[in-house]
Protein backbone atom coordinates (compact mmCIF):
# COMPACT_ATOMS: atom_id res chain seq x y z
CA UNK A 1 0.00 0.00 0.00
CA UNK A 2 1.35 3.35 -0.87
CA UNK A 3 2.63 5.47 2.70
CA UNK A 4 0.16 8.06 3.70
CA UNK A 5 0.37 11.63 2.65
CA UNK A 6 2.42 13.85 5.26
CA UNK A 7 0.66 15.58 7.31
CA UNK A 8 -0.15 19.03 6.79
CA UNK A 9 2.10 21.49 8.55
CA UNK A 10 0.96 24.66 9.62
CA UNK A 11 -3.15 25.15 10.77
CA UNK A 12 -5.02 24.71 7.71
CA UNK A 13 -6.81 27.82 6.30
CA UNK A 14 -10.39 28.49 5.71
CA UNK A 15 -9.55 27.97 1.98
CA UNK A 16 -7.99 25.06 2.25
CA UNK A 17 -10.86 23.36 3.74
CA UNK A 18 -13.20 24.84 1.22
CA UNK A 19 -11.43 25.21 -1.70
CA UNK A 20 -14.53 26.97 -3.39
CA UNK A 21 -14.45 29.98 -1.64
CA UNK A 22 -10.98 31.05 -3.64
CA UNK A 23 -12.77 30.94 -6.74
CA UNK A 24 -16.11 33.02 -5.54
CA UNK A 25 -13.55 35.73 -3.18
CA UNK A 26 -11.73 38.24 -5.37
CA UNK A 27 -8.17 37.93 -5.82
CA UNK A 28 -6.29 39.36 -2.59
CA UNK A 29 -3.89 40.95 -4.81
CA UNK A 30 -5.34 42.98 -7.54
CA UNK A 31 -3.32 41.83 -10.86
CA UNK A 32 -3.99 45.23 -12.58
CA UNK A 33 -2.64 47.00 -9.79
CA UNK A 34 0.27 44.70 -8.17
CA UNK A 35 2.93 42.97 -10.03
CA UNK A 36 1.98 39.98 -12.19
CA UNK A 37 3.74 37.66 -10.03
CA UNK A 38 2.55 38.94 -6.65
CA UNK A 39 0.77 35.98 -4.51
CA UNK A 40 0.49 35.20 -0.83
CA UNK A 41 1.75 31.88 0.52
CA UNK A 42 0.00 29.54 3.54
CA UNK A 43 1.17 32.37 5.82
CA UNK A 44 -0.09 35.18 4.48
CA UNK A 45 2.72 36.40 3.23
CA UNK A 46 2.77 39.11 -0.03
CA UNK A 47 5.11 37.26 -2.53
CA UNK A 48 6.47 38.83 -5.64
CA UNK A 49 8.95 37.48 -8.16
CA UNK A 50 8.19 34.12 -5.99
CA UNK A 51 10.42 35.83 -3.20
CA UNK A 52 7.95 36.82 0.09
CA UNK A 53 8.64 40.32 0.72
CA UNK A 54 8.97 39.61 4.42
CA UNK A 55 12.67 38.40 3.61
CA UNK A 56 13.77 41.51 1.18
CA UNK A 57 12.79 43.70 4.54
CA UNK A 58 14.69 41.15 6.88
CA UNK A 59 17.64 41.17 4.63
CA UNK A 60 17.60 45.21 3.28
CA UNK A 61 15.77 46.74 5.92
CA UNK A 62 12.89 49.39 5.35
CA UNK A 63 11.55 51.20 3.68
CA UNK A 64 12.90 49.76 0.57
CA UNK A 65 11.55 49.72 -3.22
CA UNK A 66 11.37 46.55 -4.67
CA UNK A 67 11.12 45.85 -8.63
CA UNK A 68 9.96 42.34 -10.58
CA UNK A 69 12.20 42.23 -13.52
CA UNK A 70 10.15 39.59 -15.12
CA UNK A 71 6.72 42.38 -14.88
CA UNK A 72 9.04 45.05 -15.96
CA UNK A 73 9.85 42.92 -19.26
CA UNK A 74 6.41 41.60 -19.93
CA UNK A 75 5.36 45.19 -20.09
CA UNK A 76 7.92 46.21 -22.03
CA UNK A 77 7.57 43.31 -24.85
CA UNK A 78 3.85 43.90 -24.81
CA UNK A 79 4.24 47.48 -26.06
CA UNK A 80 6.19 46.06 -28.77
CA UNK A 81 3.39 43.32 -29.52
CA UNK A 82 0.71 45.53 -29.50
CA UNK A 83 2.23 48.67 -31.20
CA UNK A 84 4.07 47.04 -34.15
CA UNK A 85 4.76 49.45 -36.15
CA UNK A 86 5.37 52.15 -33.16
CA UNK A 87 8.67 52.78 -32.27
CA UNK A 88 8.99 52.80 -28.27
CA UNK A 89 11.08 54.60 -26.36
CA UNK A 90 11.39 53.80 -22.87
CA UNK A 91 10.75 57.14 -20.73
CA UNK A 92 13.95 56.63 -18.18
CA UNK A 93 12.52 59.78 -16.20
CA UNK A 94 10.22 56.82 -14.26
CA UNK A 95 12.69 54.35 -13.27
CA UNK A 96 16.72 53.97 -14.23
CA UNK A 97 19.07 52.14 -13.26
CA UNK A 98 21.99 50.62 -14.94
CA UNK A 99 19.96 47.37 -14.86
CA UNK A 100 16.67 48.60 -15.77
CA UNK A 101 18.88 50.47 -18.72
CA UNK A 102 19.47 46.70 -20.17
CA UNK A 103 16.13 45.55 -19.34
CA UNK A 104 14.64 47.70 -21.81
CA UNK A 105 17.43 47.51 -24.54
CA UNK A 106 17.09 43.80 -24.20
CA UNK A 107 13.57 43.88 -24.92
CA UNK A 108 14.19 45.97 -28.11
CA UNK A 109 13.36 49.60 -26.14
CA UNK A 110 15.05 52.71 -27.31
CA UNK A 111 16.00 55.01 -23.80
CA UNK A 112 14.64 58.76 -23.48
CA UNK A 113 17.01 60.74 -20.98
CA UNK A 114 16.48 64.46 -19.58
CA UNK A 115 19.89 64.68 -17.70
CA UNK A 116 23.39 64.04 -17.96
CA UNK A 117 22.92 61.43 -14.94
CA UNK A 118 20.38 59.53 -16.79
CA UNK A 119 22.62 59.43 -19.86
CA UNK A 120 25.38 58.47 -17.90
CA UNK A 121 23.33 55.24 -17.01
CA UNK A 122 21.72 54.64 -20.05
CA UNK A 123 25.06 54.20 -21.00
CA UNK A 124 26.28 52.61 -18.76
CA UNK A 125 23.28 49.78 -18.97
CA UNK A 126 24.65 49.10 -22.73
CA UNK A 127 21.92 51.30 -24.42
CA UNK A 128 23.19 52.58 -27.96
CA UNK A 129 23.18 56.29 -28.03
CA UNK A 130 21.69 56.13 -31.43
CA UNK A 131 18.71 54.67 -29.33
CA UNK A 132 18.45 57.50 -27.40
CA UNK A 133 16.17 60.33 -27.42
CA UNK A 134 17.42 63.39 -25.18
CA UNK A 135 15.07 66.19 -24.27
CA UNK A 136 14.04 68.62 -21.31
CA UNK A 137 12.53 72.57 -20.97
CA UNK A 138 15.25 74.25 -19.58
CA UNK A 139 18.89 71.98 -20.95
CA UNK A 140 22.01 74.22 -20.10
CA UNK A 141 24.94 74.01 -23.26
CA UNK A 142 26.76 71.63 -21.23
CA UNK A 143 24.60 68.98 -21.02
CA UNK A 144 23.70 69.74 -25.03
CA UNK A 145 27.39 69.55 -25.56
CA UNK A 146 27.48 65.83 -23.59
CA UNK A 147 24.14 64.76 -25.57
CA UNK A 148 26.14 65.32 -28.88
CA UNK A 149 29.88 64.45 -28.10
CA UNK A 150 28.31 60.62 -27.20
CA UNK A 151 26.26 60.85 -30.12
CA UNK A 152 22.43 60.81 -28.63
CA UNK A 153 20.15 59.52 -31.68
CA UNK A 154 17.67 62.58 -31.39
CA UNK A 155 17.38 65.95 -29.46
CA UNK A 156 14.09 67.50 -28.93
CA UNK A 157 13.95 70.96 -28.88
CA UNK A 158 12.19 72.99 -26.47
CA UNK A 159 13.25 76.75 -26.47
CA UNK A 160 15.01 78.91 -28.72
CA UNK A 161 18.09 79.14 -26.77
CA UNK A 162 18.43 75.32 -27.21
CA UNK A 163 18.04 75.79 -31.00
CA UNK A 164 21.10 78.82 -30.90
CA UNK A 165 22.97 76.61 -28.04
CA UNK A 166 22.98 73.33 -29.81
CA UNK A 167 24.04 75.33 -33.58
CA UNK A 168 26.77 76.31 -31.86
CA UNK A 169 28.04 72.92 -30.67
CA UNK A 170 27.21 70.21 -32.98
CA UNK A 171 29.99 69.25 -35.23
CA UNK A 172 27.97 67.37 -37.50
CA UNK A 173 24.52 66.81 -38.58
CA UNK A 174 22.27 66.23 -35.80
CA UNK A 175 18.70 65.12 -35.77
CA UNK A 176 16.51 66.85 -33.51
CA UNK A 177 12.49 67.32 -33.19
CA UNK A 178 10.51 70.24 -32.15
CA UNK A 179 8.19 69.63 -29.09
CA UNK A 180 4.86 71.36 -29.42
CA UNK A 181 1.75 72.02 -27.49
CA UNK A 182 -1.13 70.88 -29.82
CA UNK A 183 -3.00 72.49 -27.19
CA UNK A 184 -5.54 69.23 -26.36
CA UNK A 185 -6.60 68.88 -23.14
CA UNK A 186 -6.49 65.92 -21.89
CA UNK A 187 -8.12 65.88 -18.11
CA UNK A 188 -11.26 68.60 -18.78
CA UNK A 189 -8.94 71.21 -16.98
CA UNK A 190 -5.67 72.85 -18.27
CA UNK A 191 -4.06 72.83 -14.82
CA UNK A 192 -2.86 69.18 -15.07
CA UNK A 193 -1.93 68.80 -18.59
CA UNK A 194 0.91 69.74 -20.39
CA UNK A 195 -0.12 69.13 -23.85
CA UNK A 196 -2.01 72.34 -23.61
CA UNK A 197 -0.85 76.22 -24.45
CA UNK A 198 -0.33 77.51 -21.02
CA UNK A 199 2.38 75.13 -19.71
CA UNK A 200 5.87 76.12 -20.20
CA UNK A 201 6.93 73.26 -22.03
CA UNK A 202 7.60 73.18 -25.75
CA UNK A 203 5.89 75.80 -28.51
CA UNK A 204 2.53 76.52 -28.87
CA UNK A 205 0.82 75.71 -32.49
CA UNK A 206 -1.15 78.67 -32.08
CA UNK A 207 0.34 82.03 -32.45
CA UNK A 208 2.51 80.61 -34.84
CA UNK A 209 5.42 79.72 -32.09
CA UNK A 210 6.21 76.54 -33.19
CA UNK A 211 6.45 77.98 -37.11
CA UNK A 212 8.60 80.33 -35.87
CA UNK A 213 10.90 77.62 -34.37
CA UNK A 214 10.92 75.44 -37.13
CA UNK A 215 12.38 78.37 -39.18
CA UNK A 216 14.80 78.62 -36.61
CA UNK A 217 15.82 75.48 -36.80
CA UNK A 218 15.74 74.59 -40.54
CA UNK A 219 18.04 77.74 -40.82
CA UNK A 220 21.39 76.55 -39.46
CA UNK A 221 22.05 73.79 -41.69
CA UNK A 222 24.20 71.43 -38.99
CA UNK A 223 20.27 70.45 -37.35
CA UNK A 224 18.36 67.87 -39.20
CA UNK A 225 15.22 68.47 -38.72
CA UNK A 226 13.48 65.31 -38.64
CA UNK A 227 10.52 65.49 -36.78
CA UNK A 228 8.16 66.96 -34.17
CA UNK A 229 7.22 66.27 -30.65
CA UNK A 230 4.57 66.85 -27.71
CA UNK A 231 4.00 65.50 -24.69
CA UNK A 232 0.04 65.52 -23.83
CA UNK A 233 0.34 65.32 -19.76
CA UNK A 234 0.26 62.61 -17.23
CA UNK A 235 -2.37 59.92 -16.75
CA UNK A 236 -3.84 60.16 -19.95
CA UNK A 237 -6.97 57.19 -20.24
CA UNK A 238 -8.51 58.20 -23.45
CA UNK A 239 -6.76 57.26 -26.71
CA UNK A 240 -9.00 59.77 -29.18
CA UNK A 241 -6.96 62.19 -27.34
CA UNK A 242 -3.42 60.73 -28.66
CA UNK A 243 -5.44 60.99 -31.73
CA UNK A 244 -6.39 64.42 -31.84
CA UNK A 245 -2.66 65.64 -31.10
CA UNK A 246 -2.10 63.06 -34.18
CA UNK A 247 -4.49 65.32 -36.52
CA UNK A 248 -3.01 68.65 -35.53
CA UNK A 249 0.17 67.72 -35.89
CA UNK A 250 -0.08 66.21 -39.33
CA UNK A 251 -1.70 69.75 -40.06
CA UNK A 252 1.60 71.44 -38.67
CA UNK A 253 3.70 69.08 -40.88
CA UNK A 254 1.74 69.58 -43.75
CA UNK A 255 1.93 73.29 -42.94
CA UNK A 256 6.06 73.26 -42.73
CA UNK A 257 5.83 71.45 -46.06
CA UNK A 258 3.89 74.11 -47.94
CA UNK A 259 6.27 76.94 -46.50
CA UNK A 260 9.78 75.13 -46.28
CA UNK A 261 9.53 72.44 -48.88
CA UNK A 262 10.68 70.32 -46.09
CA UNK A 263 8.51 66.99 -45.65
CA UNK A 264 9.18 65.60 -41.58
CA UNK A 265 9.46 61.94 -41.24
CA UNK A 266 8.94 61.47 -37.52
CA UNK A 267 5.74 62.07 -35.28
CA UNK A 268 6.58 61.19 -31.37
CA UNK A 269 3.39 61.43 -29.14
CA UNK A 270 5.23 60.90 -26.18
CA UNK A 271 3.81 59.09 -23.18
CA UNK A 272 1.61 59.57 -20.56
CA UNK A 273 -0.27 56.40 -20.25
CA UNK A 274 -2.55 56.13 -17.71
CA UNK A 275 -2.40 52.81 -14.87
CA UNK A 276 -4.49 52.26 -12.34
CA UNK A 277 -3.50 52.67 -8.45
CA UNK A 278 -6.74 51.87 -6.89
CA UNK A 279 -9.51 49.31 -7.80
CA UNK A 280 -11.59 50.72 -10.73
CA UNK A 281 -8.90 53.44 -11.65
CA UNK A 282 -8.85 54.22 -15.42
CA UNK A 283 -6.14 52.51 -17.76
CA UNK A 284 -4.75 53.37 -21.15
CA UNK A 285 -5.58 50.55 -23.71
CA UNK A 286 -2.98 49.17 -25.65
CA UNK A 287 -5.04 47.84 -28.54
CA UNK A 288 -7.49 50.83 -28.49
CA UNK A 289 -4.13 53.34 -28.30
CA UNK A 290 -2.61 51.16 -31.88
CA UNK A 291 -6.55 51.40 -33.62
CA UNK A 292 -6.41 54.77 -32.37
CA UNK A 293 -3.06 55.94 -33.74
CA UNK A 294 -3.79 54.05 -37.15
CA UNK A 295 -7.03 55.89 -37.94
CA UNK A 296 -6.05 58.90 -36.97
CA UNK A 297 -3.02 58.51 -39.07
CA UNK A 298 -4.93 57.34 -42.16
CA UNK A 299 -7.41 60.39 -41.63
CA UNK A 300 -4.56 63.13 -41.19
CA UNK A 301 -2.10 61.79 -43.66
CA UNK A 302 -5.05 61.06 -46.46
CA UNK A 303 -6.29 64.89 -45.88
CA UNK A 304 -3.34 66.99 -46.10
CA UNK A 305 -2.21 64.43 -49.03
CA UNK A 306 1.31 63.71 -46.67
CA UNK A 307 2.92 60.72 -46.86
CA UNK A 308 2.65 58.79 -43.51
CA UNK A 309 5.70 59.56 -40.86
CA UNK A 310 7.04 56.87 -38.26
CA UNK A 311 5.48 57.34 -35.29
CA UNK A 312 7.38 57.02 -31.57
CA UNK A 313 5.44 56.29 -28.48
CA UNK A 314 7.42 57.07 -24.75
CA UNK A 315 5.90 55.45 -21.67
CA UNK A 316 7.53 55.46 -18.80
CA UNK A 317 5.17 54.63 -15.69
CA UNK A 318 3.02 52.26 -18.06
CA UNK A 319 5.79 49.38 -17.96
CA UNK A 320 7.65 50.29 -14.77
CA UNK A 321 4.55 51.59 -12.38
CA UNK A 322 2.79 47.84 -11.59
CA UNK A 323 6.40 46.34 -11.35
CA UNK A 324 7.55 48.32 -8.47
CA UNK A 325 6.10 47.93 -4.71
CA UNK A 326 7.57 49.92 -1.70
CA UNK A 327 7.86 47.87 1.77
CA UNK A 328 7.32 50.17 5.29
CA UNK A 329 7.76 48.62 9.02
CA UNK A 330 5.05 50.00 10.71
CA UNK A 331 6.13 51.86 14.19
CA UNK A 332 2.92 52.84 15.60
CA UNK A 333 -0.77 52.66 15.90
CA UNK A 334 -2.63 55.78 17.33
CA UNK A 335 -6.60 55.58 17.51
CA UNK A 336 -7.91 59.47 17.47
CA UNK A 337 -10.15 60.81 19.73
CA UNK A 338 -12.91 60.69 16.72
CA UNK A 339 -12.37 57.02 16.63
CA UNK A 340 -9.81 57.46 13.29
CA UNK A 341 -6.80 55.26 13.19
CA UNK A 342 -3.41 56.19 12.07
CA UNK A 343 -0.83 53.94 11.40
CA UNK A 344 3.01 55.41 11.08
CA UNK A 345 5.34 53.72 9.12
CA UNK A 346 9.61 54.55 8.81
CA UNK A 347 9.16 56.13 5.53
CA UNK A 348 7.45 59.08 4.13
CA UNK A 349 7.79 62.18 1.93
CA UNK A 350 11.03 61.45 1.25
CA UNK A 351 10.60 58.06 -0.39
CA UNK A 352 7.40 58.84 -1.89
CA UNK A 353 6.85 62.72 -2.52
CA UNK A 354 3.69 61.89 -4.77
CA UNK A 355 1.27 61.98 -2.27
CA UNK A 356 2.07 65.70 -1.22
CA UNK A 357 2.90 66.73 -4.74
CA UNK A 358 0.18 65.41 -6.91
CA UNK A 359 -2.18 64.22 -4.21
CA UNK A 360 -1.60 60.90 -5.53
CA UNK A 361 -3.66 57.34 -4.10
CA UNK A 362 -2.29 54.18 -3.01
CA UNK A 363 -3.05 50.87 -2.42
CA UNK A 364 -1.71 49.23 0.80
CA UNK A 365 -1.73 45.79 2.19
CA UNK A 366 -0.36 43.91 5.05
CA UNK A 367 2.31 42.20 3.67
CA UNK A 368 4.05 39.53 6.52
CA UNK A 369 0.65 37.96 7.61
CA UNK A 370 -2.68 37.43 7.33
CA UNK A 371 -5.14 39.95 9.07
CA UNK A 372 -7.71 38.76 11.97
CA UNK A 373 -11.22 40.01 12.24
CA UNK A 374 -12.82 43.16 10.37
CA UNK A 375 -10.82 45.56 8.14
CA UNK A 376 -10.68 49.51 9.04
CA UNK A 377 -10.45 52.51 7.28
CA UNK A 378 -6.81 53.99 8.58
CA UNK A 379 -4.39 56.49 7.33
CA UNK A 380 -0.94 55.32 6.90
CA UNK A 381 1.02 58.27 8.01
CA UNK A 382 5.16 59.10 7.26
CA UNK A 383 7.89 59.80 9.37
CA UNK A 384 8.23 63.74 8.45
CA UNK A 385 4.93 65.26 9.79
CA UNK A 386 5.64 67.52 7.00
CA UNK A 387 2.19 68.80 5.19
CA UNK A 388 0.89 66.25 3.14
CA UNK A 389 3.64 63.65 4.63
CA UNK A 390 1.45 60.47 4.26
CA UNK A 391 1.80 57.58 2.42
CA UNK A 392 -2.20 56.52 1.66
CA UNK A 393 -5.56 57.84 3.38
CA UNK A 394 -8.54 56.04 4.33
CA UNK A 395 -7.46 52.77 3.12
CA UNK A 396 -8.83 49.51 4.71
CA UNK A 397 -6.18 47.36 6.88
CA UNK A 398 -7.08 44.41 9.33
CA UNK A 399 -7.86 46.01 12.42
CA UNK A 400 -5.40 44.08 14.31
CA UNK A 401 -2.48 45.65 12.55
CA UNK A 402 0.36 46.71 14.88
CA UNK A 403 4.13 47.44 15.31
CA UNK A 404 6.32 45.22 13.61
CA UNK A 405 3.95 44.60 10.58
CA UNK A 406 5.32 44.95 7.34
CA UNK A 407 2.98 46.99 4.42
CA UNK A 408 3.47 47.28 1.09
CA UNK A 409 2.80 50.05 -1.23
CA UNK A 410 1.65 48.94 -4.55
CA UNK A 411 2.39 50.83 -7.72
CA UNK A 412 5.31 52.84 -6.82
CA UNK A 413 7.79 51.15 -9.54
CA UNK A 414 7.79 54.53 -11.18
CA UNK A 415 8.25 58.42 -10.00
CA UNK A 416 9.40 57.22 -6.37
CA UNK A 417 13.08 56.20 -6.50
CA UNK A 418 13.47 58.77 -9.34
CA UNK A 419 12.19 61.39 -7.10
CA UNK A 420 13.67 60.41 -3.33
CA UNK A 421 15.46 62.96 -1.50
CA UNK A 422 17.05 63.94 1.28
CA UNK A 423 13.96 65.61 3.04
CA UNK A 424 15.23 65.59 6.99
CA UNK A 425 18.72 64.09 6.15
CA UNK A 426 17.21 60.60 5.48
CA UNK A 427 18.45 58.36 3.36
CA UNK A 428 17.38 57.09 0.12
CA UNK A 429 16.07 53.66 0.08
CA UNK A 430 17.27 50.60 -1.75
CA UNK A 431 15.94 49.32 -5.10
CA UNK A 432 16.04 45.51 -4.95
CA UNK A 433 14.88 43.32 -8.19
CA UNK A 434 13.10 39.95 -7.90
CA UNK A 435 12.88 37.76 -10.44
CA UNK A 436 12.44 33.54 -10.10
CA UNK A 437 12.74 33.35 -6.62
CA UNK A 438 16.19 35.37 -6.83
CA UNK A 439 17.01 38.67 -4.86
CA UNK A 440 19.46 41.17 -6.16
CA UNK A 441 20.53 44.58 -5.05
CA UNK A 442 20.16 47.00 -7.44
CA UNK A 443 20.96 50.64 -5.98
CA UNK A 444 22.10 50.02 -2.20
CA UNK A 445 20.25 52.14 0.90
CA UNK A 446 21.94 55.88 1.21
CA UNK A 447 24.22 55.67 4.18
CA UNK A 448 24.36 59.26 6.98
CA UNK A 449 28.38 58.64 5.33
CA UNK A 450 27.26 59.19 1.95
CA UNK A 451 25.49 62.32 2.66
CA UNK A 452 27.75 63.76 5.09
CA UNK A 453 30.48 63.09 1.94
CA UNK A 454 28.54 66.48 0.08
CA UNK A 455 29.07 68.34 2.84
CA UNK A 456 32.18 70.85 3.02
CA UNK A 457 31.66 72.84 5.83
Amino acid sequence: MPAPAPAHRGAMTLLNLLPSIGHAAPRRFDPAIWPTTASSDEDGRLCVGGVPLTDIADEFGTPAYVIDESDFRRRARRYRAVLRDVEVIYAGKSLLTTAVARWAREEGLGIGVCSPGELAVALAGGVDPSRMIMHGNATSPDELRDAVAVGVGRLVLDSSLDIAYLAGLARRRQRVLVRVTPDVDVHGHREVATGVSDRPGGFTLTGGHAAEAVKAVLAHPVLDLIGLHCHLGPQVSDPARYGEAIRRLIAAMADIRAHHGVILTELNIGGGHAVPYLRGDPELELAELAGGIEDALDEACAAEHFPRPAVIVEPGRAISARAGVTLYRVCSVKTRPNGHTVVAVDGGMSDNPRVALDGAHYTVALANRHGLGVKRSVTVAGRQCGTGDGIARNVALPSDIHAGDLLAVAGTGSYHHSMASNYTMVGRPPLVAVDGGRVRQLVRRETVADMMSRDCG
